[in-house]
């Protein structure tokens, strides 16, 4: 049987979203990764069981997560039915929905059809009577983005989400949607984006709707999808490694350009007496716009790396100057 430690939020950073009554760990545990019924179910428990023990209560999942689809889900309904049950109320718990679950017309995107069917079999694998936020996890051209917007109140009106998020939106639609659910009632609490030293989209007008509506930001893929873990520093692609059998990572992204801008972050981070996975997740906890930066994990032992980034100095001016002049180097 599972028992918490009693000095788990001793060491946790939490940080209000936006200007809502919500606070979340500076680290956040998504489960995008490594918790599907393909994967080793005992370590997966392990990692979560380990990461509520260190104070991180905000565990990100979507209906498409696994793989299969679903499978993750599953999973942390298991879990909760398992251990984490007596703890439901100290724990934030997220899905989404926006991309392909079902055949035919009504399994992707964006329509209230899909959301609210979604977010019930979500529900119903989770083994939960409500999720603490629901997004929409990608912006949909064909559906109004009125419909979209109105099904996530519809879902926190009706009780099966206490809060309502966006996910992968531009500025522009974020402004809409945002002023939307404003205007309907259920205020957007957080935006959740892929954001790292690497791909630094959000910063081109995101950052500033979020800061001017008062919404909280979460950033997933901080490592960049391994990029920034410094495995692939010397050129070389390790077995086993996301690089060796991830459809996100590929190897040929190992430029000689791209790998001397990893090498000389490298240096900025042995120079702190740090990793470079711990200095990427500093550089985006740095900012006034992160709520949390989530982060996976394929064990417990790079889970307690990653949680070293809350450790130690922030970055210095100097620091980050020299970081900006290495990301400006063309790859």
């Amino acid at each position: 049987m599972y028992n918490a430690k009693e000095d788990r939020y001793d060491t946790m950073h939490y940080r209000r979203s936006g200007k809502s009554g919500v606070k979340l760990p500076e680290l956040s545990l998504g489960l995008w990764h490594n918790f599907g019924s393909d994967d080793d179910a005992d370590a997966a428990e392990s990692i979560v069981l380990h990461a509520f023990d260190r104070g991180i209560t905000h565990f990100d999942l979507a209906n498409n997560y696994g793989p299969p689809p679903g499978s993750a889900e599953s999973f942390f309904g298991a879990m909760m039915i398992k251990n984490l049950r007596p703890f439901r109320d100290e724990l934030i718990v997220s899905s989404k929905a926006g991309y392909g679950m079902w055949p035919g017309p009504y399994g992707d995107f964006g329509s209230r059809k899909y959301l609210v069917a979604s977010c019930d079999q979500s529900l119903a694998r989770m083994k939960l009577d409500y999720v603490d936020i629901f997004y929409h996890h990608r912006p949909d051209p064909d559906t109004p983005l009125e419909e979209t917007m109105g099904a996530l109140d519809y879902i926190v009106r009706s009780g099966r989400a206490l809060y309502a998020g966006i996910s992968n939106y531009g500025p522009d639609d974020a402004l809409r949607a945002i002023r939307i659910l404003r205007e309907l009632g259920t205020p957007c609490l957080i935006h959740q984006g892929n954001y790292s030293m690497l791909n630094r989209w959000v910063e081109d007008g995101l950052l500033d709707v979020l800061d001017r509506e008062g919404v909280g930001g979460i950033w997933y893929s901080p490592l960049a999808q391994g990029l920034l873990t410094g495995r692939y520093l010397d050129g070389s692609i390790p077995d086993g490694s996301r690089a060796s059998r991830s459809v996100f990572l590929k190897p040929e992204r190992l430029t000689p350009a791209l790998l001397a801008k990893l090498n000389a972050l490298a240096s900025i981070a042995g120079d702190r007496g740090e990793t470079l996975s711990r200095l990427a997740i500093k550089w985006l906890l740095r900012h006034r716009h992160t709520t949390s930066v989530l982060i996976g994990a394929s064990s417990v032992a790079q889970l307690d790396e990653n949680l070293l980034a809350l450790e130690g100095a922030g970055l210095s001016d100097a620091e980050l100057n020299k970081i900006e002049t290495i990301l400006a180097m063309p790859e």
